[in-house]
C-alpha cells in the first residue's frame, strides 16, 4: 500500500514509518519538523508541511495519491494544553479537519489515527477497555477526543474506514539503536529519567510519593515503539470503508515511575539523581489498558514484555546520540 504518514518525522510517526518499509510497503512522511526530526526518516520520502495549512497538504497528498493515511501529527503535552489551550484546539483538531477534508478531496477513504488513553480520564476501574467512558479531564485529552469524533462523523458521511488507536506510554527505540526519542521539549519519563546519567539534566522529578499505589509514585502502562507500528501494519491492511475499529494499545500490566526509575539504574549501571514532587493537575494515579481487543482483532503479539526490555533498547540509543539527531532541529533543547 501506498501510505500518507503525518507527522511521519515524529517519534511515534517515524517508527511505525520505518516499520512500513521494511515490511513491504510504500511510504511518504509529511511533517512540519517543529517536534518532528529529519534524520528519522529517508530524505528522499520526507516532504515538509503544516496540516494547518491546506495548501501543502494538497500539494503532497495530490502528488503522491496515497491509499491509506496515518495521522500522527498533534501536539501531546499535558501541562502545555492546560496553558495553551487555544494552540491545542488548533492543531489537533482543525489540523486533523485539514487532514480529512484533503483526504476527501484526494478520493482516499482509508485513516489510522494516534490517539491517546487521556480521552478516558480518571476513571475508577482499571485496566481500561474500549468500552470505558471518555471522560477526558485536560484539553489535550479533550482535543483528541474531538478529532476521534469528528473522523468517525467522517467515516459515517464520507464513506471512509478508519481505526483508533488509543495509546498509553509509548516508549523505546529501535532495536538496532538505530533510531529513538529525540524532542526539543522532551516530557516522557525514560529519556528524562536517562538524561540525568548522560549530563543533560542534573535530576529527575517524579511527581507523585503519596498516591494510592504500591510504592506512591504514578502506575503507567508502557508500550514499545515497535509494537504500536506492528498494531498500525496490522490495521492499515484490514481496515475498510465504513469500518470504524477502535482499540486500546498497550501492554495490560502497570509498571509504578518509581520502578521505571530503578530499571533505567540497572540499564546505566548505577544511581540516578532524582527528587520527589508534588503530583501535576489531571495525572491520573492509575493508567493501564487492556489490549484484548486489538489482540483478538487483529492478530496482535507484542514482543517487549518488561519494562527492563524497553528501557535497555532506550538506553542503546540515548547512550549513543546523547544530543538526538545531529543537525536536524529535533534533540535535546
Amino acid at each position: 500500500m501506498r501510505v500518507f504518514v503525518v507527522g511521519g518525522a515524529g517519534y511515534v510517526g517515524s517508527a511505525c514509518f520505518r516499520w512500513l518499509l521494511s515490511h513491504g510497503h510504500d511510504a511518504l512522511a509529511f511533517d512540519d519538523l517543529s517536534e518532528g526530526n529529519a534524520g528519522a526518516v529517508p530524505r528522499d520520502r520526507l516532504v515538509v508541511g503544516s496540516i494547518l495549512k491546506p495548501e501543502d497538504l494538497k500539494s503532497a497528498m495530490f502528488r503522491y495519491r496515497p491509499d491509506a493515511v496515518m495521522h500522527f501529527a498533534a501536539a501531546a503535552s499535558v501541562p502545555e494544553s492546560i496553558k495553551d489551550p487555544e494552540f491545542y484546539y488548533r492543531l489537533n483538531v482543525g489540523g486533523t479537519r485539514n487532514v480529512l477534508e484533503t483526504m476527501r478531496m484526494c478520493g482516499v477513504t482509508t485513516m489510522v489515527f494516534s490517539s491517546t488513553a487521556a480521552t478516558y480520564g480518571l476513571q475508577p476501574v482499571m485496566p481500561l477497555t474500549e468500552e470505558s467512558p471518555q471522560s477526558p479531564v485536560v484539553p489535550y485529552g479533550r482535543t483528541k477526543l474531538a478529532a476521534e469524533w469528528m473522523i468517525r462523523d467522517y467515516c459515517r458521511a464520507y464513506g471512509m474506514g478508519c481505526a483508533l488507536f488509543r495509546y498509553f506510554n509509548a516508549c523505546g527505540a529501535d532495536p538496532d539503536g538505530n533510531f529513538g526519542e529525540a524532542r526539543k521539549n522532551e516530557t516522557h519519563i525514560i529519556p528524562l529519567v536517562l538524561y540525568v546519567p548522560l549530563g543533560l539534566r542534573p535530576t529527575f522529578r517524579v511527581f507523585g510519593h503519596d498516591l494510592p499505589t504500591r510504592d506512591g509514585s504514578c502506575v503507567r502502562d508502557y508500550i514499545h515503539t515497535d509494537d504500536l507500528a506492528q498494531a498500525h501494519q496490522l490495521a492499515i491492511e484490514r481496515v475498510r470503508p465504513g469500518d470504524e475499529r477502535i482499540y486500546n494499545l498497550g501492554s495490560g500490566t502497570g509498571v509504578t515511575v518509581l520502578e521505571v526509575l530503578r530499571a533505567c539504574e540497572r540499564a546505566v549501571g548505577g544511581p540516578i539523581h532524582h527528587e520527589m514532587a508534588d503530583p501535576r493537575p489531571g495525572d491520573p494515579a492509575v493508567l493501564i489498558a487492556s489490549p484484548a481487543r486489538a489482540v483478538r482483532e487483529l492478530g496482535w503479539r507484542p514482543r517487549y514484555e518488561s519494562i527492563d526490555e524497553i528501557v535497555s533498547t532506550a538506553w542503546r540509543w540515548h547512550r549513543s546520540h546523547p544530543r538526538g539527531y545531529a543537525g536536524d532541529r529535533g534533540g535535546v533543547g
